[in-house]
């Protein structure tokens, strides 16, 4: 992306945050829909989207790049409990400061706490169009002192489920 595309908008995306957000609410999101939504309503022009990186998962990456969604891979580990961990604040961080000079405003898509300095730094920058929290219910409340900044994905569902074909 050129850096002279000043109403370019950035997402980045915290899909575990957000998958997880979303299914509590009792719904899947379909992320074609929400790929177009990002565009449409926030003039998005690229949707980073932070995902663990479990060989198996192959036809679910190619479906998400297809979307037009730029994946950020972390390696995984799996734990004595047999559950897959895969923590991309690390990455989210790096990559919107990295990205910053392309983009006019970004959008951060989580409701976890360890994106505040993240989001503060945004806001001093002048970066941050807004902070989506996918559960309003179920967030950091480490994030309460953005709202004006955050706006929730919890009135979403009927334009972004995902709907059994």
């Amino acid at each position: 992306m050129s850096i002279e595309n000043k109403d370019s908008n950035y997402a980045f995306i915290d899909s575990q945050n957000l998958n997880l957000s979303i299914r509590d609410q009792g719904w899947t999101l379909d992320y074609r829909r929400f790929r177009k939504y990002l565009d449409q309503k926030y003039n998005i022009s690229q949707a980073f989207l932070f995902i663990g990186y479990i060989p198996s998962n192959q036809n679910l990456y190619t479906s998400l790049q297809k979307y037009g969604y730029l994946l950020i891979f972390k390696p995984t580990l799996t734990l004595p409990s047999g559950k897959t961990k895969g923590n991309v604040d690390a990455e989210l961080v790096l990559h919107s400061v990295i990205e910053m000079q392309n983009y006019n405003k970004a959008i951060i898509v989580s409701g976890d706490g360890d994106y505040h300095c993240l989001v503060d730094y945004l806001i001093k920058q002048d970066k941050l169009l807004h902070l989506m929290i996918p559960n309003r219910y179920k967030y950091s409340s480490l994030l309460k002192k953005f709202a004006e900044k955050i706006v929730f994905m919890n009135n979403l569902k009927e334009k972004l489920e995902h709907k059994k074909r």
